[in-house]
């Protein structure tokens, strides 16, 4: 049997640079990258569309958009998660962080059971290998919630936990700071303006009591585990100070420019909304991941919610820092603050996931996927 696989002319985009020559695939590896165009018979051609490596995504909440595709119809879930597997791995996401929330604070009913059968059809379709992409989980905890901390310790010892991210969705911080913005948000859920400011002063009085003995609790668990933690929708610099004091290395979707810049001031690694980039700014008024970009405030970008944004990101991301340090975004940075040093690069030795990307009137358009050598989509 032939585990050889010979893909020619192609612009390959290395990790410093892009190279018009040839990849070879032994097995599930990375063999060779070669500077010229390959004679053999077998040899694919590429026709000289980019190759670029796997893109890894962090956090993408693409799962619940397919557990209920509208608001009051709720799909079957393994059925969900085979067509979010099938979204990523079309994008050319060969690596997902399946973001589930962990907790209810009054509106997140559907996330909590979304989160609890994710996690069963994730390990029934990784035991029947049936995924095209290679999925973790990273756990959104809703650190408020009065059930946050039973709902980790089910999962706490997953062997596919490789992320947690801490968060806080009460009305007045973080993303919503703003209560106007978080009254009409509420108001376009169907809610009565009673009920919204009775849960808005509930809400806040269990943020009160909750916070700080929830967070102590949780970051011991995670201290006890070898899992990359992040905080999520940094607003303040004192919020940015607290997560440093902490030990928490990783800033999720900033919201502030100073935020960013404390983070990275701190030493944190800040990873940033790719649809804010594809969109042209923020859906909710926060700050632009462009900006965010010109002012070296961005170590990776993540999916959030759209799996295509993440390609796309990259390559109008190249005109600004060209393309290899655009690629790497998306590819080897996310990788390797999530942990993992096997992928993310196209150089000899890495795992042979691998993205063909023809531009079609400034437009990356995904071509064909390959997962540790095996072809995907």
């Amino acid at each position: 049997m032939n585990d050889e696989t010979i893909l020619s002319n192609a612009v390959l985009v290395l990790p410093d640079a892009t190279l018009h020559g040839t990849l070879v695939i032994r097995g599930d590896r990375i063999a060779e990258v070669q500077p010229r165009r390959s004679g053999a018979f077998p040899a694919l051609d590429m026709d000289g569309d980019y190759l670029i490596a796997g893109i890894v995504d962090t956090h993408t909440d693409n799962l619940e958009r397919q557990v209920q595709p509208r608001s009051l119809a709720r799909w079957p879930s393994r059925s969900a998660m085979v067509a979010h597997d099938a979204q990523c791995a079309a994008a050319g996401v060969t690596t997902v962080f399946d973001a589930l929330c962990l907790g209810d604070l009054g509106f997140d009913k559907e996330r909590v059971r979304t989160f609890r059968d994710g996690v069963v059809d994730l390990d029934a379709l990784n035991d029947a290998a049936l995924l095209k992409a290679e999925h973790f989980l990273h756990l959104r905890c809703e650190v408020p919630a009065l059930d946050m901390l039973e709902l980790f310790d089910s999962v706490a010892d997953h062997t596919l936990v490789r992320m947690v991210s801490l968060m806080d969705h009460s009305p007045g911080v973080g993303q919503y700071a703003d209560l106007d913005f978080y009254r009409a948000l509420r108001r376009r859920g169907g809610l009565e303006d009673d009920y919204i400011e009775r849960r808005i002063l509930e809400l806040q009085a269990q943020r009160e009591r909750t916070r700080i003995p929830h967070r102590r609790a949780l970051l011991d668990r995670i201290a006890e585990r070898n899992i990359a933690v992040a905080s999520h929708d940094d607003r303040t610099e004192e919020e940015v100070a607290e997560n440093a004091a902490d030990g928490i290395d990783i800033s999720e979707f900033p919201v502030t420019m100073a935020a960013a810049r404390a983070a990275k001031a701190a030493g944190m690694q800040v990873i940033a909304g790719a649809p804010n980039i594809v969109r042209g700014g923020s859906h909710s008024g926060n700050v632009a991941a462009a900006d965010l970009l010109e002012s070296g405030a961005v170590d990776a970008f993540a999916s959030d919610y759209v799996p295509n944004s993440l390609v796309e990101a990259a390559f109008q991301c190249a005109e600004r820092i060209g393309l290899p340090q655009a690629v790497a975004l998306v590819t080897e940075k996310p990788a390797r603050l999530a942990g993992l040093d096997d992928r993310g690069r196209l150089e000899p030795g890495q795992r042979a996931d691998l993205v063909r990307v023809r531009l079609h009137d400034g437009l990356p358009v995904v071509r064909q996927v390959w997962r540790s050598g095996e072809r995907v989509a």
